[in-house]
């Protein structure tokens, strides 16, 4: 099992949720988060004051699944979450060493 923890633009979220179910994906958790990569922040304006934004506004989706959805999984969120502009995000893959269902005490695959 692995985790795919993805960081992307939060007006792609909807569209990243969408595709994601469509290939049935039943689970997810969504943080909003604040980061910054290459970019390094940006500039804003407020009231005609232009002001410096180190942090820019990211979220964050965390998705468990079986080892043989990764690449499909991996492949649906890039489609769904490219802009092609910089700042579209990174993708984390991490393993997992166990899950359980709290209600049913399912573990492993079946409690996904």
């Amino acid at each position: 099992m692995k985790e795919i923890l993805a960081v992307i633009k939060p007006f792609k979220v909807d569209e990243v949720k969408d595709a994601l179910t469509s290939i049935n994906i039943k689970g997810m958790t969504i943080s909003e988060v604040k980061g910054f990569g290459r970019q390094k922040g940006h500039k804003e304006l407020y009231r005609g004051a232009e002001y410096q934004t180190d942090f820019v506004p990211k979220v964050e989706i965390k998705i468990a699944v079986n080892d043989d959805q990764v690449d499909k999984v991996i492949a649906t969120i890039i489609d769904a979450a490219k802009t092609g502009k910089i700042g579209d995000g990174k993708i984390f893959i991490l393993p997992i060493e166990d899950v359980i269902r709290i209600r049913t005490k399912e573990t492993g695959v079946e409690a996904l």
